[in-house]
Formats: structure tokens, C-alpha cells, sequence
């Protein structure tokens, strides 16, 4: 019966014509019934999880309650199931001809296969003319959730056309939205699918008519029209991008991006994406040609990319470029035009194997803020060479060994090449409830300097040797306890840390990557209170560190955790960098550390350093967060620096009901008396349709000026959506609101690689 399974290919065309881009979204089905549009077959067999059958190589198998008619022209009746690997058809009578090569299959034809299941009235074809006809389709995706039916499908060989059909990722009883087409031709060996009369409804308003379109109908990837972005802002007007995609090649393909910004005038996007054998890379720029607010050409170039050399050895390459510097503060569409005063490139060759990591790099900064001048930029470093080893030397004893190798580079300030070696030893021991980490280490830095530099300091090849000992020790006690009708683990955790480290004159060197470390908690463990190693501060110093947890039993739920910790400095750390006080003698702050979670809905956090010297708060942070029901979520946070900040944010999501959310996020600084940034939003979602507008007010630059949007996102599950991307605005200002089980924008899998930097595979216009 081989010709009754010719049917089966033209199913799945049938299934992956309209859904042109479902594969792609990875959209929120939470509010969706779980039942099936097309109920399950019982009979139907299918694979195992993770099992690849190839249906072609497997035997065909007919069985019935009848067996009826002759050897050349067989019937079968009652329950009739035909079976290929993973392939099903069910029918309640089949009749086959075998000199005409006809077959006809009436009553309940049933199909499941390759990801769909479909049910029909009646089937008919000829294997001589390899022609077919399926009447009164109804059909479902299993993967996509999507269906839809169709009235008559015909099948020619590899040409298909499908009448009266329909698509949506909705029931079929609640048609939120559905796509309708008078006629799709189909053409199974190209991939692709004419349409004629096709018309998008909302509801029953058709909205969209197109007389002609022509897609893809698999899962390869297509040269053609990407969903369009909208926006609109105080800053550029209103906002239009159409991504045009290239599919190139099966490894690498380009995205151009017309923009149209009303009050500035037209850019000219384009990425270039590339896979090879061990990397992947990605070239992004953009150009427009005049832009009538600043009266000049603007554009920007990046290229983000890595290349395994070796199983130990990567090249990586991160190179970003701007036009001017008020780049950033004009084309982004979040805080980053604010923070990113510099554009960052770097580029090297990385190592990692057991026990060590090294690299070899350079790295240039780029300023991208018309308020500040040159002279605040960071020193580039051309090049970098440094190399990190800890491993075991003998029995329990370990050595290490931390170098770098770097020249300074600077445009408006004169640089040098600096050593830094740090060879040490450490012997580790501990036991079930103790710890004890002896550590001896020397520091040997010195320096070729240019002779600017060197004529104001006095020197053109400083240098400083300093040895380092540090012993750190701890214990830890715990006791079972119940607390209302619960177990848990109580612990008591104190923590002493021992550094001494002699006096350097240190005033001859110069200072091209180093800053005073924030005090804070991991502060006292350090055996340095600056980064980089233009300074390595003397110390002879005790820190005395205690900290306490509360842990359920049943799941190792840590319901509270507390930490408290001082450094006495025995005597005073003379070692400063230019303009900064010496640390003198005495207590430093007292470092505080709560988290508190009273219920499984509440979780609270608290950080405080208070100065017994002059009697005063240093910091201050106060963080809260209720889990509202039916996923919602709202933060609270009040954090204070002296001298530097005082401010305080709310952050919420509200689910009203099941179809209704509210967002929103107020960030307010008390110092300055301002707004830094307004959120309100609002959504509708419901089973197979969302609709999103978000507004916001923020800083956009470091003169304190302000900026409005308005985005607007209309999305249909499982086809696609249009408008602004609103997830990463709100991702970024509410925390937690990447929960799996926040509905609002369906949260996408993080991968710490930039957004460009994704798989070719996943794009598909």
C-alpha cells in the first residue's frame, strides 16, 4: 500500500506553509490550554524520546477488522491503520485498484507524522500519475502549536496546492488572529510557497491583504523581509527599521537594516555573520550619510569573533569604532548611551589548560562623550602579555606564579611598558569543620618609561620588590535546629585573615591602570587594596570576620545570612596614590551583610559600613523583593555612598488578572533631586496574542539632559512580531523579571556572548 503513503510528504507541507517564521519565536504559551485542537490518536505509534528512525528504510504495515474484495482490487474495512516507521494513517475503509494503481481511503483518515497530526474526510490518488487529493483538512503542529485546515489539497509529483487553507496558533474555537488564503502552491523539492488571496484577520477584522506572497515552507533559512521595528523618541523621531536578510551561504549570511529617524534622517544598516570549523564572527555597521540634528555623517563599525587555535588556545577579537562622541548618546535606546563614555576594542590570543591561563592582547579605548576631553581616557594597553599559574608542587604544597608584560599608550598623556611578576607558595589545609591557607608571595615591578614621563618623575627605570605573607583561617560550628516546625542548619562561621607586607617607596613610579579598590566585604580578604600593579599597599594588618547562616533542611533554602567584619591596622599603610590620605593606624569600617527571606514570597537584603573613627555611615543599601501571585514581582532598593550617591528605585510588575500586567520603575536620586529613569508599561496578552507599549523617561547623557520614548510591540505567537523589542528595556530595569514564569516578555535563554554572536541557524525571514 506505498502509494496510500505518498500522501505523508505533502502533510507536512501543508503544516509548514503558512507558519513561515513560527520556528523561530520562542513565545508564551502559559495562558494556552493544554488540550490539542486535533485530539491524539490512540493507535498512532510513535518514536522513542531522542530517536531518529529513517521512515523511508521501514517496512509498510495494513491491518483491519475486514478483509474484503479481490487479490487486484483488495478492501479493507473497520479500524484500517497503516503504519511506516513513525509515520500513522488510520481510515475507516480503503479500497485499492492495483491495474489502475488508484487507491481511495473514506471515513475518519487520520495522520501523525514528522511533527503534525492532521484528520480528513476522504483520500483519493493514482501512483501512475503520482497524483493525490485529500478533502476536509483540519491539521495541528505538535512542536509549534500551531493549526488550521483546509478544504482540498492536491498533490503532483513535488507540486502541491492547498485550497481555502488557514493558519493560527490560536484554538480553534477562540480565532484571536488566523491567517486565510484563497490558494497556496506548494513546491516540496524548492522549499517554497506561493500564496494568493491571503488576508491576516484580528478577530474576524482582516487587517492585512496581500494578493500575492511567496515564503518558505521548511526550516531552511531564507533570503527575505524580517519583521520591521517601531519606535518613537524625543530624540530621533519617529523610529522605522526593515531588516532585509541574505541568506548567503550555510554558514554565513548579512541583514541589511534601512532606518528612518523623522527628525534625523535615513542610515544604512548591515551585519555579516560567519561560522567556520571552531569560530563564528559577526561584522556590524552603520552609516548615515548626513544627519540633519548634528549636520554631519554619522556611523559606527563592530566586529565581535573567536577562533579556536588549539584544544588550549582561542583568538578572540572584540573591536568596536564610532564616528564622533555623541554617538552612543544618540542612537541608543537605553541607559548604555549614558554609562559608556568610551567605546572598548580588544583583541588577543587566550590560553587556558589545567592549572594555568595566559594571553597576549591589545586593547584601545575610544571616548564617546562630548563632555568630557581625552585626558579622562584609560591608558590603551599595546601590547599585553600575562600569564596566571597555581598548582601543586609538592604533596600539599602549591606554587604560583602571576606576570605581565604591557605597554602604555596614550594620546594626550606620555606612557611606558611595565614587569609585574608575583611568584608565591601556599600550603592549604583543612579538615570537616576548619581551614588554614599560609601564603607567601614577592612582588617585583618595574618599568621603562618615556621621557616625558620619566623626566617628572625623576626616574626612567623605576622599580619595587615587596614580599607578601598572608595567613588565612577559619572554623565553622553548626547545629541542628527547629524553628516553627521546621529543621534547619544553623552555622557560625568566624574567619581571621592575617597581611604583612613591608613599606615601599613607591612615589618614583607612575600610575597607568591602578584605583583604589570599593571597600567592601571581599576587601578585607585581599592582599591588595588596589587594582592593577602601579601600587602594592604595605600592610601589617588582622581582619576579624564572622558570619552566620540559617539553611531549611528540606530543600537548602538559606532563609537568613549575616556577616560582620573589621580590619585593624596595626600600623599605618604609608603606600598611596597621588592626592590620597595614608591609612593610618586603627579600625577601619565595620563591614555589614544581611539577607533575611521571612516567608518564601519576601526576600530581604542589607549592607552597611559604619566608621567608628569619625563616627559616621560610609554606605548604606537596603534591597527588597515581594513575589507577587500569578508571577508578578516588586522590588525596593535605597542605596547611599557618602559623597558620591544617594538613591532610591521601585520596580514592579503587576499581573491585574490573567490577561492584564502593569510594568513600571522609578529610579530617583535624593542628591540631585532628579529623575535618572521612568518606566511605565502596559500588556495585554492572551493565549496566541500579546500587544505591549512601554514608555520611558531617562538620562540620555552626562549633562543631566533627559529623554522620552514611547515603544510600541504587537506580536502574534508563533508567526512572529512587530514593533520595538521591549524585553531587554525591561529585563534590564525590573530585576527578577527574567523569572521563567514572568509571562510579560518571554525571557530568551542568556548565553554571555553578544546578541550577534547567536547561531546562523536561528534566523529565518
Amino acid at each position: 500500500m506505498r502509494p496510500v503513503l505518498r500522501l505523508l510528504p505533502l502533510s507536512l507541507c501543508i503544516a509548514l506553509a503558512l507558519p513561515a517564521r513560527a520556528g523561530d519565536m520562542q513565545p508564551n504559551w502559559k495562558l494556552c490550554p493544554a488540550r490539542d485542537p486535533v485530539p491524539a490518536f490512540p493507535d498512532a505509534q510513535q518514536a522513542p524520546e531522542g530517536l531518529k528512525v529513517d521512515n523511508a528504510e521501514q517496512p509498510i504495515n495494513i491491518g483491519g477488522d475486514d478483509l474484503s474484495g479481490t487479490e487486484d482490487n483488495p478492501v479493507f474495512k473497520g479500524n484500517v491503520t497503516l503504519r511506516r516507521g513513525t509515520q500513522f494513517m488510520g481510515a475507516d475503509q480503503l479500497t485499492y485498484d492495483r491495474n489502475q494503481d488508484v487507491y481511495t481511503a473514506v471515513g475518519s483518515i487520520r495522520y501523525q507524522g514528522g511533527g503534525l497530526r492532521l484528520i480528513a474526510a476522504r483520500a483519493e490518488g493514482n501512483q501512475a500519475t503520482d497524483s493525490h487529493r485529500v478533502d476536509d483538512v483540519r491539521y495541528q503542529l505538535l512542536a509549534r502549536r500551531g493549526n488550521g485546515s483546509a478544504r482540498r489539497v492536491t498533490l503532483t509529483g513535488n507540486d502541491g496546492v492547498l485550497y481555502d487553507g488557514t493558519y493560527s496558533t490560536c484554538q480553534p474555537e477562540d480565532r484571536r488572529w488566523e491567517v486565510r488564503a484563497k490558494r497556496i502552491d506548494i513546491d516540496t523539492e524548492a522549499g517554497f510557497a506561493v500564496a494568493h488571496d491571503a488576508t491576516l484577520r484580528i478577530g474576524r477584522i482582516p487587517v492585512l491583504y496581500l494578493p500575492w506572497f511567496r515564503f518558505p515552507t521548511d526550516d531552511q533559512r531564507r533570503t527575505g523581509l524580517l519583521m520591521p521595528m517601531l519606535s518613537n523618541s524625543s530624540r530621533n523621531g519617529l523610529d522605522w527599521r526593515q531588516p532585509v536578510y541574505l541568506n548567503l551561504a550555510p554558514n554565513y549570511d548579512a541583514t541589511l537594516t534601512p532606518r528612518l529617524m523623522t527628525s534625523r534622517g535615513l542610515q544604512l544598516g548591515a551585519q555579516f555573520r560567519y561560522l567556520v570549523e571552531g569560530g563564528q564572527g559577526t561584522v556590524e555597521a552603520a552609516y548615515m550619510p548626513h544627519d540633519r540634528l548634528r549636520d554631519r555623517s554619522r556611523g559606527m563599525f563592530r566586529y565581535w569573533a573567536f577562533q579556536d587555535v588549539s584544544p588550549q588556545w582561542q583568538a578572540r577579537a572584540n573591536l568596536n569604532w564610532i564616528s564622533d562622541t555623541r554617538y552612543l548618546e544618540d542612537f541608543s535606546s537605553s541607559l548604555d548611551g549614558l554609562s559608556q563614555y568610551s567605546a572598548y576594542s580588544e583583541i588577543g590570543l587566550y590560553g587556558h589548560g589545567r592549572g594555568w591561563d595566559a594571553a597576549l592582547s591589545a586593547d584601545r579605548w575610544q571616548l564617546a562623550d562630548f563632555t568630557l576631553t581625552e585626558a579622562v581616557m584609560p591608558y590603551d594597553r599595546a601590547p599585553r602579555a600575562w600569564v596566571h599559574v597555581d598548582r601543586p608542587l609538592a604533596g600539599l604544597l602549591h606554587w604560583r606564579l602571576d606576570a605581565e608584560a604591557v605597554r602604555f599608550w596614550h594620546p594626550a598623556r606620555p606612557g611606558g611598558a611595565r614587569l609585574d611578576l608575583k611568584p608565591g607558595l601556599s600550603l592549604p589545609l583543612e579538615g570537616d569543620a576548619w581551614f588554614l591557607t599560609p601564603t607567601l608571595a614577592y612582588r617585583y615591578t618595574t618599568y621603562e618609561l618615556d621621557d616625558a614621563l620619566a623626566r617628572q618623575l625623576g626616574s626612567r627605570s623605576p622599580s619595587r620588590g615587596q614580599p607578601i605573607l598572608s595567613v588565612d583561617a577559619g572554623l565553622f560550628f553548626d547545629r541542628e535546629t527547629r524553628i516553627k516546625g521546621k529543621d534547619y542548619l544553623q552555622t557560625i562561621e568566624p574567619r581571621l585573615f592575617y597581611l604583612r607586607v613591608p613599606y615601599a617607596d613607591q612615589t618614583d613610579m607612575p600610575v597607568f591602570d591602578t584605583q583604589p579598590l570599593t571597600f567592601g566585604w571581599s576587601q578585607l580578604f585581599r592582599d591588595n587594596r588596589y587594582s592593577g600593579a602601579d601600587r602594592q599597599a604595605d600592610a601589617n594588618q588582622v581582619t576579624l570576620a564572622v558570619s552566620t547562616r540559617s539553611i531549611r533542611q528540606s530543600d537548602g533554602r538559606e532563609r537568613f545570612s549575616a556577616s560582620l567584619g573589621q580590619i585593624h591596622y596595626l600600623s599605618a599603610s604609608r603606600v598611596t596614590l597621588p592626592n590620597e590620605p595614608i591609612t593610618e593606624k586603627g579600625r577601619s569600617a565595620w563591614v555589614v551583610d544581611a539577607n533575611y527571606a521571612p516567608t518564601d514570597r519576601w526576600t530581604i537584603g542589607a549592607s552597611y559600613q559604619w566608621d567608628p573613627k569619625f563616627k559616621r555611615t560610609d554606605l548604606a543599601s537596603l534591597r527588597a523583593r515581594y513575589l507577587l501571585p500569578e508571577q508578578g514581582v516588586v522590588n525596593l532598593g535605597y542605596r547611599y555612598r557618602r559623597g558620591v550617591l544617594e538613591q532610591t528605585d521601585l520596580a514592579f510588575l503587576y499581573p491585574v488578572n490573567a490577561n492584564w500586567s502593569l510594568v513600571g520603575r522609578h529610579y530617583y536620586s535624593l542628591r540631585d533631586r532628579k529623575t535618572l529613569e521612568s518606566v511605565a508599561g502596559v500588556q495585554w496578552d492572551s493565549c496566541c496574542i500579546a500587544v505591549r507599549v512601554v514608555a520611558r523617561r531617562y538620562v540620555h547623557n552626562r549633562a543631566g539632559q533627559l529623554a522620552n520614548s514611547l515603544m510600541f510591540e504587537f506580536e502574534l505567537k508563533g508567526m512572529g512580531s512587530a514593533g520595538q523589542d521591549t524585553q531587554r528595556i525591561l529585563r534590564r530595569a525590573i530585576l527578577g523579571y527574567n523569572r521563567d514564569d514572568l509571562y510579560l516578555v518571554p525571557p530568551q535563554t542568556a548565553t554571555g556572548q553578544p546578541p550577534s554572536s547567536t547561531d546562523l541557524d536561528d534566523t529565518t525571514p
